[in-house]
């Protein structure tokens, strides 16, 4: 199956799937469980790699493969820092100690902590799906899409007609 997929259309696959995702995120925050500065962190993958790949998938360019390569690094990184968070919620390692403490709100971009939000913890799960924290959720689809993006690499380009 994974054969009969062109690297336009596993760029189609990624920049839908990409989003679903990150919309998902979007809809849970929105119910109440609020990322931490981590989480938010982890989003930026999904900010940069939705318009490439859907711009790969539109522009269908001679250089595709090289942009889906890009692709799979960008996703790669994305899956180890998911993997870090997750292991810091399980406490396998310690997080960062402006994100795992307690009592300081998430900061305003001025140095100085926004005291009408509340502050979230990088070391607790808001949420566990199946066992897994939606940090934990995001290095499987992650590591999913980067594996994908690398099988369509290695296709074969045919050009745009």
């Amino acid at each position: 199956m994974l054969n009969a997929l062109t690297p336009r259309i596993t760029a189609l696959l990624l920049a839908v799937g990409s989003f679903l995702l990150i919309a998902g995120a979007w809809v849970f925050e929105y119910y109440g469980y609020l990322p931490c500065e981590l989480c938010l962190l982890q989003r930026w993958a999904y900010y940069v790699g939705v318009p490439l790949a859907a711009l790969i998938f539109l522009w269908n360019p001679s250089w595709i493969r090289a942009a889906l390569v890009l692709l799979a690094v960008l996703w790669l990184a994305s899956a180890v820092f998911g993997a870090w968070h997750s292991g810091i919620e399980w406490g396998w390692w310690e997080g960062p100690v402006t994100c795992s403490g307690g009592g300081v709100a998430v900061g305003n971009g001025l140095g100085l902590p926004d005291l009408t939000r509340t502050a979230v913890k990088c070391n607790e799960a808001a949420l566990r799906i199946l066992g897994l924290s939606l940090a934990g959720w995001n290095a499987v689809f992650s590591l999913l899409f980067a594996l994908l993006a690398l099988h369509a690499a290695r296709a074969p380009f045919v050009p745009r007609r």
